[in-house]
């Protein structure tokens, strides 16, 4: 349904005006100006209604009514919404992921999250996720308040069952996951092609630094921390 013959579209004239004063002196004509001689005179006189054959704005209905429309018609960009503001809980992974969530939603930081659970058929599975791919693609409210638990999936970046043996791997937005027969897998960054490298036994790479975290709900939790300088 649209807007025509809304309140707001009919309001959409106000959008003109700067201010309340050069609202009122629309409502002015030259002739009340030779008239009156004196402009705040007449903008008084309009702000009575004596001016206009229809409704005469007061000051504080005119900056609301404006304020209304401005808003509707050229809403205030923000670039992501932290699903973690507000939230008060003291599990470690949440409060690690909190931290992150911004410099991840603005690309600054690229995290990726190593964890190994059990799940309710009793199976252990374990996968590698890149948090700034799934913040885009979900609600994390109810993770950050503790109400649901993170679990690795299929289109994660990897997906390990522990009883079938099978892997999976997934390109993201930030990743490109990469096999080598001796080293086992790297995982390529897309915006500065630094590559990450996820065995405990070596460094994870250059601007990259990795956090064992400590939790009751998960078997194993590992960040990578990527610091990403583009290329561009």
């Amino acid at each position: 349904m649209g807007t025509k013959g809304t309140q707001v579209d009919n309001d959409k004239h106000l959008l003109k005006f700067t201010t309340y004063e050069e609202y009122l002196d629309s409502l002015v004509t030259a002739v009340d100006l030779d008239y009156l001689r004196n402009t705040e005179t007449a903008r008084i006189i309009a702000e009575l209604g004596y001016k206009s054959t229809g409704e005469t704005l007061d000051r504080e209905t005119f900056q609301r009514r404006r304020g209304i429309v401005k808003d509707l018609l050229f809403p205030v960009w923000r670039p992501f919404t932290l699903a973690s503001e507000l939230t008060d809980h003291r599990d470690s992974l949440i409060t690690e992921l909190s931290l992150r969530e911004r410099a991840n939603r603005l690309g600054t930081l690229s995290t990726i999250i190593f964890i190994r659970v059990i799940t309710r058929s009793g199976y252990e599975v374990s996968g590698y996720i890149d948090f700034a791919h799934r913040l885009k693609r979900e609600n994390w409210k109810a993770f950050f308040k503790g109400r649901r638990k993170l679990r690795p999936r299929k289109t994660d970046l990897s997906y390990y069952h522990w009883k079938t043996k099978k892997l999976i791997l997934n390109g993201t937005d930030n990743y490109e996951p990469v096999m080598d027969a001796k080293r086992g897998i790297f995982l390529k960054n897309l915006k500065d092609l630094k590559i990450v490298d996820l065995d405990p036994g070596r460094s994870p790479g250059v601007d990259t630094f990795r956090l064992k975290v400590e939790s009751g709900d998960y078997q194993q939790v590992v960040l990578y921390d990527h610091v990403v300088r583009c290329r561009y």
